[in-house]
């Protein structure tokens, strides 16, 4: 049988470079594929693509493996970036990360990866993957503080086919113990933070390059002008630093924001009593089920509502194909609107789509 070639995508960290590893020791002819997602330098004036592309490179030549880069920048800007920005003006928080790789790492990147050969492609996401004939599901991986499933949650089957992820099965201690006794140059890499055009840089400070702030009141639920806001797209709900109000009510409790009101530009806040932040529910649109959606109209499942939760037990209702009533069985905190709503069973991610509104 003709060895099989696997394009694996490889970012310059830790986890990527030891899915490398894993497959050629599994016998696969490997390729690694970097992808230049964001062109720009840091402060200092140093590409960090091009720090992460030289780990690539140290990481390949050592297990003997070709390694190419290719550049999808301008893809990048027009179908995640732009949304990015969109989403934020209309006072939104998006997740581009679930975007980029529903539009870049299994769309652009699988398509270039088919013309170097391969017949797999694959990742260095925590999760795991079953392939029953046309049927591709989605499964949580087995270190469960890790599984990045929630990220995965707008793939669709065509993208999932010929997918591997080689570690669905280890924690990440055991990636690092991995790398570290091959002598991989990433073994102690710090894990990347944040979204990932912006990294280490100052959240608001970057976003004001692209949209221009509206300062604007800050108010109680009650009405009292209680301070003054940047610009509403800078706060999100449930946010408590960085509204400048701490001195206004002594100790007790602290204020967070409660809602944004975008026609008149207000923010609105409460101090102490968390109670506006709960919900009993949210509507959902543009839901992508993985494999495919259930035959009844309701069921039962879990759900996150972002990444870092763990699963909460909630009834769907189908409103149709792609969009969704979830009613929370507990109250649920802080659900934000244009985050994903994530689906699960005890295995498997069901797919996910975008928080419309809640009540």
């Amino acid at each position: 049988m003709p060895q099989k070639t696997v394009v694996v995508g490889m970012s310059g960290g830790v986890d990527s470079s030891v899915a490398a590893l894993l497959l050629k020791e599994q016998g696969f002819r490997v390729i690694g594929l970097f992808m230049r997602n964001w062109e720009e330098t840091d402060g200092s004036g140093a590409c960090t693509a091009e720090e992460d592309f030289e780990d690539v490179r140290r990481v390949s030549d050592l297990l003997g493996i070709p390694y190419y880069t290719v550049d999808f920048s301008k893809e990048y800007m027009e179908r995640v970036f732009s949304y990015f920005l969109a989403e934020y003006k209309a006072g939104r928080t998006p997740n581009p990360d679930v975007l980029c790789n529903r539009e870049i790492k299994f769309g652009p990147f699988k398509e270039y990866a088919a013309r170097l050969g391969a017949d797999h492609v694959a990742t260095g996401h925590y999760c795991g993957i079953s392939h029953e004939g046309d049927v591709h599901r989605l499964l949580k991986a087995a270190d469960r503080e890790k599984d990045q499933t929630y990220f995965l949650n707008q793939l669709s089957q065509e993208q999932l086919k010929g997918v591997l992820f080689p570690l669905a099965d280890l924690k990440k201690e055991e990636v690092r113990r991995i790398a570290a006794e091959h002598g991989l140059a990433t073994a102690k890499k710090k894990d990347s933070t944040g979204i990932c055009f912006i990294g280490e840089r100052n959240f608001r400070k970057f976003l004001q390059e692209y949209l221009p702030a509206q300062p604007g009141k800050i108010l109680t639920l009650g009405g009292e002008e209680v301070g003054r806001h940047i610009g509403l797209m800078y706060y999100t709900l449930g946010q408590r630093r960085g509204l400048d109000l701490g001195g206004r009510r002594g100790e007790e409790g602290r204020w967070f924001v409660v809602k944004k009101d975008m026609e008149h530009n207000i923010l609105y806040v409460s101090h102490g009593d968390e109670g506006p932040l709960y919900s009993n529910g949210c509507l959902v649109s543009g839901f992508n089920f993985i494999p495919y959606a259930p035959a009844a109209a309701e069921f039962s499942c879990r759900a996150k509502f972002r990444y870092r939760q763990g699963e909460q037990g909630v009834k769907v209702t189908k409103i149709d194909d792609k969009s969704l009533k979830i009613t929370f069985d507990e109250p649920q905190r802080a659900v934000t609107e244009g985050q994903y709503a994530v689906l699960y069973d005890e295995t498997q991610c069901l797919g996910g789509g975008v928080i419309e509104s809640t009540w």
